[in-house]
């Protein structure tokens, strides 16, 4: 048997107002026009009917689709479903729908995800994917649709963007491992052609020469991928070039994973012959064996924000080309200690 659904007729007859202002207190758009408590009114009214908003009826009077395209490099990763999280509660708040893409990183997959979802007329796109230079950047400028980056920025289009500080992360890394005694420390990095990869190199470079260390470019190592297999490959070629170091700061927890794995084949201990320290703090970081000491980045609050900066442009509001930058936090444990003799 089908299920009835509620009308917006129904919902104002039961809070006992005019269809039009129960239009207006059901949409988070324009419920600012409506008395609060006949807000409250219709609302309830809405939840005891179980009343859903008709988005193509909605869609044609506004001329939106009440939907937001997100388009992910890797759904793998452990960084990214807290950051989906936060975009899709925020624009829950504001009943729209969000449409994931996974890219796998790859350029042309990308362009033709985007493709599908400009052709079905998302209101706007949350781009996580993180290669400094696209060849879609300036299709997307031209077509006008809002576009907020998150865990990225771009050097093609001032877009907003929101996501950690990494300057600031590495530093807590740095500093942390250079309090402990450490003078000679390794940098697994991530790829160089993804903005992120260089911002955190670099931002390691900076560092070291701020505590008054010069950092050895033979002890800076760059894997492949943001993954523990390149990050294994990396820590390999590390050791391959038989220069002393007793800490590592890698570009990411999974980039630190593939350290772990390689200091275990050696027989090496964490943290009394090497310390490492990741970056992310993805979940179950603190469940390894031993628990890793990384850099803690609030990714549901980056999800949120750009929800809302995303829900800004639509709404024609003026955002610029903000680039938010959340502050990171040391979570310390057992990764890290004191450098043997």
């Amino acid at each position: 048997m089908a299920l009835k659904t509620a009308t917006l007729r129904e919902v104002a007859e039961m809070a006992g107002v005019h269809p039009s202002t129960a239009s207006r207190a059901l949409n988070p758009e324009s419920r600012a026009l409506v008395n609060e408590k006949t807000v409250t009114k219709v609302l309830e009214a809405a939840g005891r009917l179980g009343y859903r908003p008709n988005s193509l009826a909605r869609g044609l009077k506004t001329n939106r689709t009440y939907t937001i395209g997100m388009l992910l490099p890797d759904l793998t990763n452990p960084l990214f479903p807290p950051i989906v999280r936060g975009v899709e509660d925020a624009l829950g708040q504001a009943d729209y729908t969000l449409i994931l893409g996974n890219t796998d990183n790859d350029p042309d997959k990308e362009g033709a995800i985007l493709r599908t979802m400009l052709s079905r007329r998302v209101d706007g796109l949350v781009l996580a994917t993180a290669r400094r230079a696209a060849p879609f950047v300036e299709q997307l400028a031209d077509a006008g649709i809002p576009v907020v980056l998150v865990n990225r920025v771009s050097e093609d289009v001032p877009w907003p963007s929101v996501s950690g500080d990494d300057h600031a992360g590495i530093g807590l890394a740095v500093r942390h491992l250079v309090s402990l005694g450490h003078r000679r420390i390794a940098h697994i990095g991530g790829p160089q052609d993804l903005s992120t990869g260089l911002a955190r190199y670099q931002s390691f470079v900076a560092w070291m020469q701020s505590e008054g260390l010069e950092p050895d470019p033979r002890l800076i190592v760059f894997s492949t991928s943001f993954h523990e297999v390149a990050g294994a490959a990396a820590t390999v070629e590390l050791f391959a070039r038989d220069v002393p170091f007793s800490a590592i700061v890698a570009a990411n927890d999974l980039i630190a994973i593939g350290c772990y794995d390689v200091l275990a084949e050696r027989q090496l201990n964490v943290p009394k012959d090497v310390s490492v320290v990741g970056y992310n703090d993805m979940p179950f970081s603190d469940k390894l064996c031993p628990p890793l000491t990384t850099i803690h980045i609030p990714h549901y609050t980056i999800g949120v924000r750009a929800a809302e900066l995303a829900l800004d442009m639509i709404a024609k509001r003026d955002v610029g080309a903000q680039a938010l930058r959340l502050a990171p936090a040391l979570a310390i444990r057992q990764s890290t200690a004191v450098p043997s003799a």
